[in-house]
Order: C-alpha cells, then sequence, then structure tokens
C-alpha cells in the first residue's frame, strides 16, 4: 500500500492498492474509490463490537480489498484538522481518543482501551474508554487541528488541558493533576484538572479538539 496527504484544512489520504490488499475502515470513512474496489462488512464476535461501541466507533468495519489490479480508495476527514499516519508494530502499539481512527491496513486490529486508573478517565477529559491500535501495519488517525508530537524519556511528563490529548504510546501512562489554588479553578478558565502523561513513549496533542470547536462556534448561535 502506497498513500499521499493532501488537502487542508480538511485532508484526505489517498492509497494505492495492490490486487489483493485490503483496507480497512469505519463506516462513513470512504470519500471515494476506483471501480475495482470489492467493500465488504465485518463485526468480528460480539466482544469485539461491543468493545467498539463502547470506544465511540461503529460497531460494523468496512473492508475494502482491490481486486484484479491496482485500486485507489481515499478517505477523508469529518473535521477541520490532520491526517496522522502512524506505523503499527507487535512491538508499537498505541492508545487514541475516541474516534480517532480514520482507516487502516488489514493487519491493524482496533479495540477497546480501559484507563486503569478511573479518575483518570472519568476528569482527564480522553474518557475511561479510548481505543488501541495493535497488530502490525499503517494506520491513518483523524487530528483535530494541528498535530504536536513528543518523545517523552521514561519517567518524563506532560501536562495537557482536558481534550488535547489525540494518542499516545501504550507505554506512556495517563494521570490526572488537580489545577493548583481555588483561584486559578474558579477563574483561571482552564478548569479544575488537567491531564498528565509519562513517559516513555511518544504523544500527539491535537491543537483544536472538537469539543473547543463546538464551543467557539456555539458563542456565535443565535440566541432565540
Amino acid at each position: 500500500m502506497e498513500y499521499k496527504i493532501e488537502g487542508t484544512p480538511l485532508p484526505v489520504v489517498i492509497c494505492t492498492l495492490s490486487s489483493g490488499e485490503t483496507m480497512i475502515s469505519e463506516g462513513g470513512g470512504m470519500a471515494w474509490m476506483s471501480p475495482n474496489m470489492k467493500m465488504s462488512t465485518k463485526g468480528g464476535g460480539a466482544g469485539k463490537m461491543l468493545g467498539r461501541l463502547f470506544s465511540g466507533e461503529n460497531m460494523f468495519q468496512n473492508l475494502y480489498t482491490a481486486e484484479g489490479g491496482q485500486g485507489m480508495i481515499a478517505f477523508a476527514s469529518s473535521l477541520p484538522g490532520s491526517i496522522l499516519p502512524v506505523q503499527i508494530s507487535p512491538n508499537n502499539s498505541i492508545i487514541v481518543q475516541k474516534s480517532a481512527f480514520l482507516a487502516s491496513e488489514s493487519g491493524v486490529e482496533l479495540s477497546v482501551h480501559f484507563q486503569k486508573k478511573f479518575s483518570a478517565g472519568f476528569f482527564g477529559g480522553e474518557g475511561f474508554i479510548m481505543q488501541k491500535l495493535s497488530g502490525n501495519g499503517t494506520a491513518f488517525l483523524e487530528i483535530d487541528g494541528y498535530a504536536k508530537e513528543y518523545q517523552l524519556a521514561a519517567g518524563e511528563s506532560m501536562i495537557i488541558d482536558t481534550g488535547y490529548l489525540a494518542a499516545m504510546d501504550a507505554s506512556c501512562t495517563m494521570d490526572i493533576q488537580q489545577v493548583p489554588g481555588v483561584k486559578n479553578m474558579l477563574f483561571g478558565g482552564e478548569g479544575i484538572f488537567n491531564t498528565k502523561v509519562t513517559g516513555p513513549g511518544k504523544i500527539v496533542i491535537q491543537s483544536m479538539p472538537a469539543s473547543a470547536l463546538a464551543g467557539q462556534l456555539f458563542r456565535f448561535l443565535p440566541t432565540k
């Protein structure tokens, strides 16, 4: 599989597949494709289907396979932002926010991931249930806004405002940190809790979470 990512602020990833190669996506992810791309739908068992439902994705996934020669398929983002390619391997699984998964090669497995600390999921802004990408192959993530990557050393941490964490290596850990001082919590405009991510591993921060974008747009909606 070869790919190229085009367009801003609503990017699209265009994938070229050899005959027999397959891509996986959630329902509605495909934007256009060549006529020789065959689509099929799978659930993958009740456990996996419920896991995808809890993690914010559809219960069923669509498979697109090139037949009789080279095929082409494009997957488009649903909000202004970035499409980030990530390489998944048995030694490199990643944890992502709900609805971040756009598409992947068929060797990538999408499953539910529960935060080990309930407080981190409940107050951290990313949710108690996230998604885990494992297996082998290239996956494409839909990032809200600009994607900034950091490589954290063992024991190194980053404090992130609620909702801005898009993805992290499975080797990273996530917790919450209370904003110090009553004044800061009540009048600082940053909320009561921040997300704390500790390495080792890579993290991806997004510049405009969908929730923040919705809040900005809401200010301009008519009140009556």
